[in-house]
């Protein structure tokens, strides 16, 4: 079984591949801001059918060093999943170096799921500073950031790096400007990072819309009503990541796109 960690752990597609790896036997590090969102998370995953088999661990990133996990459940078997929850503020880029060093992760990475990502709707006369900082921080640099720091426990495990881009980095609509600006930087990163890194691989995945908590929010910025059912599942997706994950070593899928069926 291998090791992941999964940004944006929280939300719809990034919690939702925890859950399929989790259901696989993996040992998952799972971020996100929220300390509280990623208790829940924890909680989800303490349940199910590898409730008996699993060892929780939190790890404050900022208050623990490595050598103080905090162990919230589970027997210690041989074949536990390990899931380990790291506070992570993504609009902070220059803190992540500190943050991992302190939580101690593996020496060995087997991937690197980047899920995370914000949107704000506004055109470009409207949009101020803060907002495409927070945008570049969040969808560009903090991914950035986090491969390098991870490439070394990348290649010791010849890992795989997965970038949750979007349809809005194929093609850049009205109010979508800083949103699309970002995910198209992220596209370059993971080109860059295919081509410097040989044994790594790359996938950079364009979903179209999801039914997530970022979608709502977005449709409300549209002006427009939130119904689930006009959009993917969260799930749906994370099957398209998991499977570009498990592709044979033979082989590397370099982009996917999907989208809703309408």
């Amino acid at each position: 079984m291998g090791t992941y960690l999964i940004t944006g752990a929280t939300g719809g597609i990034g919690g939702a591949v925890a859950d399929l790896l989790r259901d696989r036997g993996h040992e998952l590090i799972l971020t996100g801001r929220s300390p509280e969102r990623l208790a829940a998370v924890q909680a989800r995953l303490s349940g199910g059918a590898h409730a008996r088999t699993q060892e929780i661990r939190q790890v404050n990133a900022e208050r623990h060093g490595a050598s103080d996990p905090r162990v919230a459940g589970g027997t210690g078997t041989a074949t536990d999943t390990r899931v380990t929850t790291l506070p992570l503020d993504l609009a902070a880029p220059r803190r992540l170096e500190a943050a991992l060093a302190a939580a101690g992760l593996p020496a060995r990475l087997d991937g690197l799921v980047y899920a995370a990502g914000v949107a704000h709707l506004d055109t470009v006369a409207d949009t101020e500073t803060d907002e495409w900082i927070e945008h570049l921080s969040v969808n560009l640099v903090s991914a950035a950031e986090l491969t390098r720091l991870l490439l070394p426990a990348l290649r010791a495990a010849r890992g795989h790096v997965v970038y949750v881009n979007s349809t809005a980095g194929l093609r850049a609509n009205p109010r979508w400007g800083a949103y699309a600006a970002s995910k198209w930087g992220l596209r370059a990163l993971a080109d860059s990072v295919r081509a410097e890194e040989p044994d790594i691989r790359v996938t950079s995945f364009f979903p179209g819309r999801t039914a997530t908590e970022m979608q709502r929010r977005v449709r409300a910025q549209e002006g427009g009503a939130y119904d689930p059912s006009e959009f993917a599942s969260p799930e749906t997706m994370a099957r398209t990541v998991v499977a570009a994950l498990e592709t044979p070593r033979d082989a590397e899928i370099t982009e996917l796109v999907a989208r809703p069926k309408r």
